[in-house]
């Protein structure tokens, strides 16, 4: 499989240089130069399939011969060592909990399959090495904290927005030492992200052989397929059709969902639900894409205002405005209608939501209304523990503390403040 640059000025590039290089040299996110839809005979059997098989057959296009099959489903089954569990939380209204892996949140898939990838790219290299270099707005910082962990060959420098993440995320990331650092920016999540592009720009940072793992890494961003088919899985027996709702910050998830009905997935209509940062909500308004500056809010993953990916999904459409619509719908919720949302959901059925599973709750009920037959799914990428000021305040409860947050919640966090692109160029040197 060969990648190309969406800017159009960079020479195609394999799979293991596309996860090597993460961002193209014309400033390029890299796509598959094909997506061949899976054989209908696949999706025939799918209930009777693990996660494992599904997982496989849905990412092996997209690697090719570059991964042996045996190290391919090795990488797979170290990626998909927890559950994915689909839970009724009213009538016709599921939540696809994603939350139940190392750092729970569903960012531990792709930082998992990408260390592991560039782990098997690494084998060889005595001498050389890999810095990893990503921007957080919360739960990537710890999840690729956690799946680049003591990996031979990779260091780890992960850019976070000071005071606009959760305690326990900020412990995720600042506490683990070994082949992890941590940066403060004094700014919001654009500005980390802003920086991370430079530096992946910077001829004089050459040497350190950058690489991100936002999910503008397609080793990142592609294994995000598979918990659409592992939901598809789930409710299929129900022979109605799925809308699916993606809490949606920089796009990734959605994103991975439409190249997921690109490869056959039966998925009739997605729905990006947004905070205030409303960029992708006013583009299907007015047709123009005029990205602002992030707003803080309470759902902090989402604090996007330029999302990345939004491009990679314009791709897939062919810039097909009128195409794009028929599949796609996007509507924007403040804190106030996200907290009552909250209140609602746990109030009428007991189930325990977080802010960004919350404003996916709204935007899918929502959706709903033009889909008279259908059943709804919505994406619950975090554990409510990682919002538990709130959460707890919201709904009156006391959250038990999970085992993985027990691990991390009282280590001392160490992480070097910066506050513009040259301090962040001395600290990798």
């Amino acid at each position: 499989m060969k990648y190309y640059s969406l800017n159009h000025n960079a020479p195609e590039v394999s799979f293991k240089e596309a996860v090597i290089q993460g961002l193209a040299s014309d400033k390029g996110l890299y796509f598959p130069q094909t997506i061949t839809p899976l054989n209908p005979a696949f999706f025939n059997v799918i209930e009777n399939l693990t996660h494992n098989d599904i997982a496989f057959d849905v990412i092996q296009q997209f690697v090719g011969d570059e991964i042996p099959e045996a190290n391919l489903r090795e990488i797979i089954a170290e990626t998909l060592s927890f559950d994915f569990p689909v839970v009724e939380v009213e009538n016709g209204i599921y939540s696809l909990e994603l939350f139940h892996g190392p750092t729970m949140a569903f960012k531990d898939v792709g930082a998992r399959f990408m260390s592991r990838c560039l782990a098997y790219f690494n084998k060889d290299k005595k001498d050389s090495k890999n810095t990893v270099l990503v921007a957080t707005s919360g739960d990537t910082g710890g999840a690729v904290a956690s799946g680049f962990l003591g990996v031979d060959g990779v260091d780890v420098v992960i850019l976070y927005p000071s005071g606009k993440v959760s305690d326990i995320q900020e412990k995720q990331l600042t506490t683990l030492g070994q082949n992890i650092k941590a940066l403060e920016v004094d700014g919001v999540f654009d500005d980390c992200q802003d920086m991370v592009k430079k530096a992946f720009l910077d001829e004089t940072l050459a040497h350190k052989n950058l690489t991100s793992a936002n999910s503008i890494n397609i080793a990142r961003w592609l294994p995000q397929m598979f918990y659409f088919f592992f939901a598809y899985k789930t409710l299929k027996s129900q022979n109605k059709p799925l809308v699916f709702s993606c809490p949606s910050g920089n796009f990734g998830n959605i994103c991975a969902g439409i190249m997921a009905k690109k490869l056959g997935l039966p998925i009739e209509h997605f729905v990006a639900s947004t905070n205030v940062n409303d960029t992708v909500p006013r583009f299907l308004e007015n047709g123009k894409y005029d990205p602002k500056p992030s707003k803080a809010t309470i759902s902090n993953a989402m604090d996007v205002g330029n999302p990345s990916n939004f491009i990679r999904i314009q791709e897939l459409y062919n810039n097909d405005l009128k195409a794009f619509e028929k599949d796609f719908s996007s509507y924007s919720y403040t804190d106030e209608e996200t907290l009552d949302a909250l209140k609602k959901i746990y109030n009428t059925n007991g189930y325990i939501a977080e802010p960004h599973g919350a404003v996916g709750y709204l935007g899918l009920k929502k959706e709903l209304q033009k889909h008279e037959n259908a059943i709804g799914v919505f994406l619950e990428t975090a554990h409510p523990i990682k919002f538990l000021d709130v959460v707890e305040p919201a709904l009156g409860i006391t959250l038990p503390i999970p085992e993985q947050i027990e691990s991390v919640i009282n280590e001392e966090k160490v992480s070097v403040k910066i506050s513009s692109y040259e301090e962040l160029k001395t600290f990798l040197g």
